[in-house]
């Protein structure tokens, strides 16, 4: 068990995107987070589901998560409190507290490092003015569209973001890899393929699962072919 591998970055399937607003200027800010799933996920991955362990407290206003240490033979606790949800108050406040006291252990302690993410969209079918509103509309399809990241010594060094057209709407610092592009089905055979040489680079490259453009399957093609033939 290395407690440090509690905050290596997150892999940015595991990040989600939601919209915060759209100003009268059809610019939307889009905020980045992480669900409760992906710290219970990382807390299994990393320590084992017998060596952490979660308590809600004062109402379900503070989470205490505690870290098993086999060397003391004593539980360490790090503690937060959260804030309540628009829907489902109670469960959303124990929810909250209990991300944020990961983020206490490190896990998407890089979100904190993520630029204001700012993105104009297309009047009329991404957004409107609605009795003198901006609101969002039904062409707006934020969850199809493809994320990218890249990290020097756990440092976000590249953001970006493509819709589903292949079209990038985002991008912020240098992007150094090279990347294949992947539909999930496609992702999930590849991962569970006998051929090392590709799963080794799916892993290195920085791999997207959104709908591919036949000009995306072409290239995929090109690409695996040149990973089987080295």
């Amino acid at each position: 068990m290395k407690i440090k591998d509690l905050q290596k970055p997150l892999p940015i399937g595991s990040i989600d995107f939601r919209i915060q607003s759209i100003n009268k200027g059809g610019y939307a800010t889009i905020l980045a987070y992480k669900d409760a799933r992906v710290d219970m996920n990382r807390l299994d991955e990393v320590l084992g589901a017998l060596n952490w362990k979660r308590e809600h407290i004062n109402n379900n206003h503070n989470c205490v998560v505690s870290v098993w240490n086999n060397e003391i033979k004593e539980w360490i606790s790090k503690e937060d409190t959260g804030s309540e949800s628009m829907t489902e108050k109670d469960k959303g406040l124990a929810s909250d507290s209990f991300k944020r006291a990961c983020f206490n252990w490190g896990i998407g302690r890089e979100l904190y490092d993520y630029p204001a993410i700012q993105i104009k969209l297309e009047k009329g079918s991404e957004w409107d003015l609605i009795n003198n509103k901006p609101k969002q509309l039904f062409g707006l399809k934020l969850k199809e569209w493809a994320w990218f990241t890249e990290f020097t010594d756990g440092k976000l060094t590249y953001l970006a973001c493509e819709d589903i057209s292949g079209t990038k709407r985002f991008s912020f610092g240098e992007n150094k890899k090279k990347r294949i592009i992947l539909t999930e089905d496609e992702f999930n055979i590849a991962m569970k393929s006998d051929d090392k040489g590709i799963m080794a680079t799916l892993k290195k490259y920085n791999s997207s699962t959104h709908g591919m453009t036949q000009a995306h399957k072409i290239e995929l093609e090109k690409q695996l072919e040149l990973i089987r033939l080295t």
